[in-house]
């Protein structure tokens, strides 16, 4: 696939832009030319977007996506060609402490995205991608994983959410666009994404590298939890794919798809741990068991067989290679060296 040819000089609306994913987005739009329009609250400390240099290069919106009116206006206003809807509230243990704001930014933000979409009357063709996550599943603790007509459902308010914006997707869908010329939606779940720029709190790959850099021990929750680990880099690409291809083949309309590793690349905490110490010359990582009542799923798989058969979308990186990735930012960034731009270009050459 062309990404250039597909991507060049189009408006491209990326909500939470300044995000862990939105900004990787940004970064790669930007990388191929795209007019990127980026919305978000700008409550992020510490953006990986801030990182880039490349603030001059897009045209942003301080605005929350529970604004509905302000998220109207704006999607009016600019006429996208595509939009990917990465705003949300992303964080499980915040969302038990914060519960509100976890439900109205997920769903209800959700929601006024997609109004939006329907308010701006486009002459032109809009393709949006709603971004949920893997926890949108009920999970059963299935050592199999999970496929785009399993059962949604959450026993926290962060899985919850989004799985109550699978349904606002659906519901949307089925209601005002199922046979709308102007409109397309997918929407898209993805696995336990890492790679460099990622501070967020209460986030493992974060907590490990500051424990790093502080030479301290760092409390694990779930040892021996097995998630669906995967760079940045590969949903995003798959995003990307999922949008160009709804462009292309109406059929996809409505639909959802997963984004996952191989159905053999799934491992524990302890294993990632592991592996990132290998790529760690000095100060290893050290880590004691949390033992609060911190409940979580102990397995989380992905089975991506749809988005191949559909999208010719498959995973490009092993489990090693994203690690190894992951610590190579982290270890260049406290160099004063970013390497986001290098990375996405390496990434490029694989999809040759």
């Amino acid at each position: 696939m062309n990404f250039n040819k597909e991507l060049k000089n189009k408006k491209i609306i990326v909500t939470g832009h300044t995000g862990f994913k939105g900004s990787w987005m940004t970064a790669i739009l930007l990388s191929y030319g795209a007019k990127v329009i980026g919305i978000s609250d700008n409550k992020i400390k510490n953006s990986h977007l801030n990182y880039l240099g490349i603030k001059k290069k897009i045209k942003e919106f301080n605005v929350d996506v529970r604004n509905e009116k302000k998220i109207t206006s704006i999607f009016k206003i600019i006429k996208p060609d595509y939009i990917f809807h990465l705003a949300a509230q992303s964080l499980l243990p915040k969302s038990i402490k914060k519960p509100t704001e976890t439900w109205t930014t997920n769903v209800i933000g959700t929601l006024n995205v997609i109004n939006a979409i329907k308010e701006m009357n486009n002459k032109n063709l809009s393709v949006g991608v709603i971004i949920t996550s893997d926890k949108c599943y009920f999970n059963s603790e299935s050592k199999t994983g999970y496929s785009e007509n399993d059962k949604l459902g959450g026993e926290d308010p962060y899985s919850a959410s989004k799985a109550s914006a699978e349904n606002v997707f659906y519901s949307q869908f089925k209601t005002y666009f199922k046979n709308h010329k102007n409109v397309r939606l997918a929407s898209a779940r993805a696995g336990n994404v890492i790679g460099g720029g990622d501070w967020s709190a209460d986030r493992l790959i974060p907590d490990l590298i500051r424990s790093i850099k502080l030479k301290k021990k760092v409390k694990i929750r779930s040892l021996n939890s097995i998630r669906p680990w995967q760079h940045v880099l590969e949903p995003l690409f798959g995003y990307l794919r999922l949008s160009i291809m709804l462009r292309k083949n109406k059929n996809l309309n409505g639909q959802s798809f997963n984004f996952g590793p191989k159905i053999n690349s799934f491992f524990t905490v302890k294993q990632l741990i592991v592996q990132m110490n290998k790529n760690l010359k000095t100060n290893k990582i050290k880590f004691i068991k949390d033992k609060s009542n911190f409940k979580e799923s102990k397995i989380l798989k992905l089975k991506i067989q749809k988005s191949y058969n559909f999208l010719k979308w498959k995973p490009l990186l092993n489990f090693s290679s994203t690690i190894k990735l992951t610590v190579k930012w982290y270890l260049n960034y406290f160099k004063n060296k970013i390497i986001t731009f290098d990375q996405i270009e390496q990434y490029k050459e694989k999809l040759k």
